[in-house]
Parts: C-alpha cells; structure tokens; sequence
C-alpha cells in the first residue's frame, strides 16, 4: 500500500475534517466571506477619503477675541479680529455670559468685504444682566 503523504487520503483524518466542520467547501464560503469584507473595507475607506477631502474646500474664517469691557448691567464692549481671505464676506455671533458661563447677550454682526486678510472690529452688545466677558461664538461666510 502506498501513502501520499496527503491528510485527506487518511480516513481517519477525513472524518475528523468532517466532524469539525473542515471541508473544502467550508475553506471557499471562508474565503469568499473575507474577500468580501475586504472590498466593503476598501468602498467605504475609498467614500470617506473622497468626502473627507471635499470637505476642506469650504473657505477659512479664523477669529481671534482681542478684548472685552463690561460698560454697565445693560451694555458690554467686545473687540475681536477676523482672518480671511480678501473678498469674502463674513458673518459673526458674538456672545456676552455671566458668572455661570450662561448666555445674557447676543448679537450679529456683518464682516464686510475687504482687500485686507484680518479685520478688527468693536461691537455694543446689549444684554439682560450683568455679563462677566464678552466673545466671538463663531464666524460663517455669507
């Protein structure tokens, strides 16, 4: 009698490979499964580093809060710089808060268009108490 040397000419080691569930048939659904995955892994890499880049391409405002001055309970002076680029128009929230850091003033103001990158500015804002500071929330362009 001559032996291959192969496990599967063994029958012993067939019905072992029977019994754990090692079959070829087994082996190709285990690699069709992987290999799946492995493009679903690869669609969805590929659709995030394709969003992920086209969201950069917005325009960049950057701020920088320069000062406050609490005038009065009613009143609170917020000076602040935008950075962008010249030509664009700008919209910013800024914010007055109290001693608990809630919101008791609020104000819009318009960033006009300018030839220069950074623009500082002072604003009035009115509030329903006394504020402790005074600050830029955010900036967006219009």
């Amino acid at each position: 009698m001559t032996t291959t040397g192969h496990a599967s000419d063994n029958p012993d080691s067939v019905d072992l490979d029977a019994r754990y569930g090692r079959s070829s048939r087994k082996t190709r659904q285990d690699r069709m499964i992987a290999w799946i995955a492995a493009a679903a892994f690869v669609i969805v890499f590929a659709a995030w580093v394709i969003w992920a880049g086209l969201d950069g391409s917005g325009d960049s405002i950057s701020t920088r809060d320069t000062g406050h001055k609490i005038i009065d309970d009613r009143q609170t002076r917020v000076s602040f710089e935008v950075s962008m680029d010249p030509g664009l128009q700008a919209q910013c929230a800024l914010q007055v808060q109290n001693d608990a850091h809630a919101i008791v003033g609020w104000k819009i103001v318009d960033v006009p268009v300018s030839a220069k990158r950074t623009q500082s500015f002072t604003e009035v804002v009115r509030t329903s108490e006394l504020g402790v500071t005074g600050l830029i929330y955010r900036c967006w362009p219009v």
